[in-house]
């Protein structure tokens, strides 16, 4: 048998049910407040529910996977840019409606989802990925903002692209990791032009592995190996001089730096 206590509980329960379920526009606001799952659901059949209340609820981030879904159906009906951005953004919204939603987002609206507050990694890796399957389709101009804003992944895949409009930009992005770097110089895609960019940068030109990648590199512009190899161990230019991936003219700076100490 109920307690006094239990039954004012319910009373008051049913009450909020009856109100999220009819309540006015303007009530709908604090009705989206409410901390109960059952009212929070009644109040999306109510009448006067709009894209504004449901943005206004997507901005909590204790909302049931149920509840999302429900959101998402409303979404699908309306075909609303604001609420699939909304729901993408949304901590709790489930992997496979995420992604089936991410695809419409703008180029920058997916940059900044990666770097959002509270974004999950699932969140982050499925926004760079939809990022990284459009880079040929993105004209230069985004790409070069692209690389100046966007994650360490996402600028790593530009570089790789080897653009020399790009390159610069790239390696100025603080995010940049040095194994993107040793990725793209060991790749078919190195030119003479972008391997000096890297070779020229005050934050990448005295990296140890960096030097060593580019001096294997027979696209390497030959002042690098001028300027590098004095630089080099003894055991780390015997090691290069037995490179088959250099050019004769390389393997001829090598061993004059060899006989210079006398090997």
């Amino acid at each position: 048998m109920e307690t006094p206590e239990q039954q004012k509980l319910d009373q008051d329960h049913v009450r909020r049910l009856h109100r999220a379920l009819t309540g006015s526009s303007g009530e709908l606001f604090q009705i989206i407040t409410d901390p109960s799952p059952d009212v929070l659901h009644s109040s999306l059949k109510n009448p006067n529910l709009n894209e504004d209340h449901l943005l206004a609820l997507l901005k909590r981030i204790d909302l049931s996977e149920n509840l999302l879904k429900a959101i998402y159906q409303f979404e699908q009906k309306n075909r609303s840019r604001q609420l699939k951005k909304a729901l993408v953004r949304n901590p709790n919204t489930p992997g496979p409606i995420a992604l089936t939603l991410l695809p419409h987002l703008y180029l920058f609206e997916l940059v900044d989802l990666c770097f959002m507050p509270g974004v999950t990694p699932d969140q982050k890796l499925a926004a760079e990925r939809t990022i990284i399957q459009r880079l040929p389709e993105i004209e230069l101009g985004n790409k070069i903002t692209l690389a100046r804003r966007a994650t360490a992944d996402v600028v790593g895949a530009i570089l790789k692209e080897g653009d020399p409009h790009l390159v610069s930009v790239c390696l100025n992005n603080s995010r940049l990791k040095e194994v993107s770097i040793l990725q793209f110089i060991n790749s078919a895609r190195a030119r003479p032009d972008t391997i000096s960019a890297i070779a020229r940068h005050s934050k990448w030109k005295n990296r140890p592995n960096l030097r060593l990648a580019m001096l294997k590199n027979r696209n390497t512009p030959a002042v690098w190996f001028t300027l590098f190899l004095p630089n080099l161990k003894t055991t780390d230019l015997n090691n290069l001089l037995m490179s088959k991936r250099l050019n004769p003219a390389q393997k001829k700076l090598v061993q004059g730096e060899l006989k210079k100490r006398g090997g």
